[in-house]
């Protein structure tokens, strides 16, 4: 096999291709007070479009020592208690959270030239809702879970296939079986930012900052909001 001479490769990649990718309009100023309405819109946009997997997102967390780290995680919900996804508690981003409680998610939608970041405190659901999540998802979520250890050394892959195999006989003869480290997280937060990619590169960004004053209605924090328009 010839050698791929990475820089030659990255510098063919187009992005944002105009036969795979609608770069739309966003009006910052007819964008809503709050930002959890147009997440929504911009999400159902993304499914709308043919995004594969709208859900998966970048998760940055930091440990004690104050390093970063991040991966792809699965959104599992937005909503004024703010942006969820789960984890076991026991595993390196589980550890890190208990660590240091605050984290950042990015969502892009390239078939939309669209990314959404959002940082802010994290807090940890109480179990019964964790578990609740869990059991409402597929045989493969709560086998997965069942597995367990995650991010410990993996000895071998047979290892793997053997307590995999026996995490799914259990999740299909007991649907309801818990798994104890499970647990639901929210991001509660402090920005949201939006992106909207544009063809002559006069990229718009609108970024919403919690003020902590007044009701909330538009996706967790404390209080109201400010929009701020950013340059790209």
């Amino acid at each position: 096999m010839p050698e791929t001479d990475l820089h030659t490769l990255l510098r063919s990649v187009r992005v944002w291709a105009p036969d795979a990718t609608e770069l739309r309009p966003f009006d910052p100023a007819a964008a809503p007070e709050t930002p959890l309405p147009l997440f929504t819109r911009w999400f159902a946009d993304a499914v709308a479009a043919g995004q594969p997997e709208p859900h998966t997102m970048s998760l940055a967390t930091t440990d004690a020592d104050g390093r970063p780290d991040a991966r792809i995680v699965m959104l599992h919900g937005a909503d004024a208690d703010g942006w969820a996804f789960a984890t076991h508690a026991t595993s390196r981003k589980g550890r890190q959270l208990a660590a240091q409680p605050h984290a950042a998610l990015v969502l892009y939608w390239p078939v939309l030239g669209r990314q959404v970041r959002v940082r802010g405190p994290v807090v940890a659901a109480p179990s019964e809702e964790g578990q609740a999540d869990l059991h409402a998802r597929s045989t493969g979520a709560l086998a997965a879970a069942l597995t367990g250890r995650q991010s410990e050394p993996l000895a071998s892959l047979s290892e793997l296939e053997r307590r995999s195999r026996e995490a799914w006989e259990r999740a299909r003869a007991e649907p309801g079986t818990p798994s104890p480290t499970w647990t639901l997280y929210r991001l509660r937060p402090t920005e949201v930012e939006f992106f909207q990619g544009d063809p002559d590169r006069r990229h718009v960004r609108l970024r919403y900052e919690e003020t902590g004053e007044g009701a909330d209605d538009g996706g967790a924090g404390t209080g109201g909001w400010r929009r701020v328009l950013l340059w790209p």
